[in-house]
Parts: structure tokens; sequence; C-alpha cells
């Protein structure tokens, strides 16, 4: 017969003692932080004036905002009605309607709206480079905008530039990408999902530059697409007048027809409406009311931040010392 082996019972692992010099005093911890005081305070008290220097040079930033609405898109719809109920015969000839190619009109408006090539042309068509470039601040009493002349003489009108280097071309005049840099975070344009409501704010040092880039975003934005929206009309037209001309297919020229007749009503609300594709709800307002900088938060968070440097340097001075102080 085979012995059975016992299963060997394993000894439970000794407790772990902690000595008191390894438990966290906290009346040490306390002590140490009082005989530190004056240093706590004389370190708060530098970061919080810095902090109150540092907020007041701040210049004040103001927001005007408009609230828009798409635009009527019945001819849209009219297409893309048509292009449902004709569809099949038109692919028939290898055409497509495309009622619903050409995306929304809004959604590429708000899209377009802060990209390079339309906001370079927006600073160039309104002259603004020096709003956008050059400006530090804003003389609430004057109710000028203050301008750095380390970037641009307001008694020549030329940009000097200071110790910025000039650009590639050798020029002092800054470059589209980096007024495009400027300006592209003072814009902000957003679509409630809901109502579907267009919000387009601007934010700047002055309130009436803020509230003017406002209006001008809202009339570009519109020319832009509206023009956009010409050349596509003309085109297609154009197209479907050549396609009647190649077709002996009645059902198709009835569609052809039709689509010109759309077309045209397309072509007709670009030449007469100024609201192509944004409507104005609520225009900008001269904004009362600085949005930024929050000089409270600032210099309650310099504090703060100093007490809590302050205190860590006295405990790890004390902790660094302390065996030493113990032989």
């Amino acid at each position: 017969m085979q012995k059975t082996e016992m299963p060997q019972m394993q000894t439970p692992a000794p407790p772990i003692n902690f000595s008191k010099s390894d438990e966290i005093d906290l009346r040490e911890l306390w002590s140490t932080i009082w005989k530190g005081k004056w240093l706590i305070i004389c370190i708060t008290s530098v970061f919080t004036v810095s902090s109150v220097f540092y907020a007041l040079s701040i210049p004040d930033v103001y927001k005007s905002t408009a609230i828009l609405a798409p635009a009527s898109t019945s001819s849209s719809s009219t297409l893309s009605s048509l292009a449902g109920q004709f569809g099949g015969f038109a692919s028939l000839a290898g055409i497509n309607l495309g009622g619903s190619s050409g995306g929304d009109k809004t959604t590429i408006a708000i899209a377009l709206i802060k990209t390079w090539g339309f906001l370079e042309d927006f600073i160039k068509n309104n002259k603004i480079e020096v709003e956008v470039f050059a400006a530090k601040g804003w003389d609430r009493s004057t109710r000028k905008l203050l301008i750095d002349q380390n970037l641009y003489d307001t008694k020549t009108s030329t940009w000097v530039r200071g110790n910025v280097p000039p650009s590639q071309d050798g020029t002092l005049v800054p470059t589209s990408w980096k007024l495009f840099q400027k300006i592209k975070n003072k814009i902000n344009i957003s679509q409630e999902s809901k109502t579907g409501l267009i919000s387009l704010s601007v934010e700047h040092y002055s309130p009436f530059v803020a509230k003017r880039w406002v209006d001008l975003l809202v009339l570009a934005i519109n020319e832009h697409m509206q023009l956009q929206g010409r050349k596509e009309a003309l085109n297609s037209i154009k197209y479907l007048k050549t396609q009647i001309n190649n077709t002996n297919i009645a059902e198709m020229r009835t569609i052809f027809y039709q689509l010109i007749e759309e077309q045209t009503k397309t072509l007709m609300l670009a030449e007469i409406s100024s609201e192509y594709v944004f409507r104005t709800l609520s225009s900008a307002k001269i904004a009362e009311v600085k949005i930024k900088p929050k000089r409270a938060f600032i210099v309650i968070l310099g504090a703060v931040l100093g007490v809590m440097l302050s205190m860590l340097l006295v405990l790890v001075h004390h902790f660094i010392y302390k065996p030493e102080l113990a032989r």
C-alpha cells in the first residue's frame, strides 16, 4: 500500500510591525507647518501679488453673438422630390440627378466659415489685418483699439514687426497663415441639434470690432454661398439643355425641363436673396460686459498654488534634514 503524504501546514507570515517612526504623525506635520508659517506666508504673498499683477496685465475680451437660422430650401427640396420620382428613368440614360449629393448648404457653410481659404479672403476683403494681428487691447474711455507699435506703426500706417522675423518673401506684412492662426480662435460657430439654430460669435478686445466682425461674417458667408449656388445653377442649366438636345425619350425631356425650371428658381433666389444660406434671427449686439479674463479666479488660483507649494517645501525640508538632526 502506498503511504499517503499528509499536506504540510504553511506557517502564517509574521505580522508586520510598524514602528512609531514609520507612522504618519499628524501632530508632527502640523507642528512642522506651524514652525514654517512665516515662510509659507511669504511665499503665498509673493504668488498672490504676482497673480494680481498678471491678472491686471491681461486685457479684457468681449464677445458678440448672432443667432441664425437656415434659409429656406424649398427649391432644393423640390429637386430632391424630382430626383426620387424620376431617378429610375434618369439612371437608364446614365444621368445622376443628385437629389441629395450636393449636401446641406447649412452644414457646408458652418464647416466653411472657419477654413483658411475663406478667412483669408474675409480678412483681405474687409482690410482687417491690423485688427487681427496687431491689436493688444481696448481703451474703454476713448473707445479706441490699442495697437502694438512693435508690430504696426499707426503714425506711418506701416508694419514694423519688431523682433518678429519677416515673412518668407522678405516683407514685414504678416502672412495669410499667421493671420489665420490669429483669427480662427476668435470665431466660434455651432448648431443646436434640436432646434437647428446656429450661433455665430466673435471674441475680441474691442466690443465694437467683435460686433462688426459677426455682421461681416454673416454677410461674407451668404455672399460666398450665393455665388457658388449661382455658378452651380448656371452649369446645371447649361448641362440640362445639352441633354435635352441629345435625347429623344419623352420622359427624360420632361424631367430635364422640370429640372431646368427648378434650377432657374435657384438662380433667381441666388440673384435676389441677400440671406442665401443664413437668415438672421437675432443680430449681434455691442457687449457691455467682458467675458474674460476671470481676474478673481486667477488671483485665488495663484494664492492656493502658493500655499500648496510653500507647505510642500516646508515638509520636504523638514523630512530631509530630520535624520541628520536625530544623529
